[in-house]
């Protein structure tokens, strides 16, 4: 079965899919941070251009899916939620217009949960729409990772489309009752190293483990206002796609609430405070070990995951629509 990926950055998506019996034939970012760690994990040379460039019959005939996640940055609820009016909110109608040109049996669109807000719904319906005149029977769910097998709570609004001519409507996988914490991720990883000066990435061979090293840095005021450390028994907060918001290891104590939206690291915390690895954050997004991360700076490494959709998640619905099929 053949797909596309769309804003695939370091394949996430594309990893679930595979997992779940899937063949990449076609995979775009315009993100040159990410285009060494993709095409070396997934054996793809990626489309390189902007999706507002891409032409259809750059794209295989013979696909049956298109997956992507475009950029959430103008959706967020964390963000200036400029929504459509932002250049990059507007990546949605490109994506749309491929899918009008190549007619898909199946597509897949990942987002934040700010899409669905009051603010955007309108916006929001009127994507929907769209995809529905396109002759798609489309639904849409805004999902916990942590209910599919992903050890971190991270909400995104998944929404998936079933070509009229399958006569069929999708119904999203049901959560898991088992959930994963902190400890099933990266309770058995030695200590990271932290990043070189001006947090350059260190030399693969002092690694012991491949992106096992973690930013190093102040801590900003927005980061201090609020508790950044979840136990070991707990699932991690949401996995960024900033470094310097990475939260904090478990192995310190959660921190200490002063006044509002101020806190400070506990002084009788049992080891000091320090930023989750790379490593540490690939695995509780469900990246695998084998799965290299390659940069110079260790900000792309977090940004890359941060970005991802966790590949458990991204397997347990693409398991889902293979059924469908």
């Amino acid at each position: 079965m053949k797909v596309a990926s769309f804003f695939s950055g370091a394949g996430g998506l594309d990893l679930g899919f595979s997992n779940a019996g899937f063949d990449f034939v076609f995979a775009n970012d315009n993100w040159k941070g990410c285009w060494k760690t993709f095409e070396r994990n997934h054996g793809l040379k990626i489309n390189r251009k902007a999706i507002e460039d891409i032409k259809p019959h750059e794209i295989p005939d013979d696909i049956i899916g298109f997956v992507g996640g475009p950029p959430c940055q103008s959706w967020s609820l964390a963000g200036a939620m400029k929504g459509i009016e932002d250049p990059r909110g507007q990546l949605l109608y490109h994506y749309v217009r491929l899918i009008k040109a190549k007619k898909p049996m199946f597509f897949l669109a990942e987002n934040v949960p700010g899409m669905v807000c009051k603010t955007h719904l309108d916006e929001f319906d009127k994507f929907v729409n769209s995809l529905n005149e396109l002759g798609y029977n489309t639904t849409y769910k805004v999902l916990n990772a942590n209910d599919y097998g992903v050890p971190q709570d991270r909400k995104r609004v998944f929404v998936v489309g079933f070509h009229e001519e399958l006569s069929k409507n999708f119904s999203f996988p049901k959560p898991l009752k088992n959930k994963l914490t902190l400890k099933d991720a990266i309770n058995d990883l030695p200590d990271p190293l932290p990043a070189r000066n001006k947090n350059k990435a260190n030399s693969i061979n002092y690694l012991e483990i491949p992106n096992h090293e973690y930013m190093i840095g102040d801590f900003s005021s927005m980061y201090m206002s609020r508790n950044r450390v979840r136990c070991w028994d707990e699932p991690s907060f949401t996995i960024q796609a900033g470094g310097r918001h990475a939260p904090c290891h478990p192995q310190s104590n959660k921190m200490v609430k002063v006044e509002k939206d101020k806190h400070i690291f506990d002084p009788n915390s049992p080891k000091p405070y320090r930023r989750l690895s790379v490593r540490e954050c690939a695995r509780i997004q469900t990246f695998p070990d084998e799965f290299i991360f390659y940069y110079e700076n260790i900000a792309d490494g977090y940004k890359m995951i941060g970005n991802a959709v966790p590949v458990k998640l991204s397997e347990a619905i693409a398991k889902k629509i293979k059924k469908y099929l």
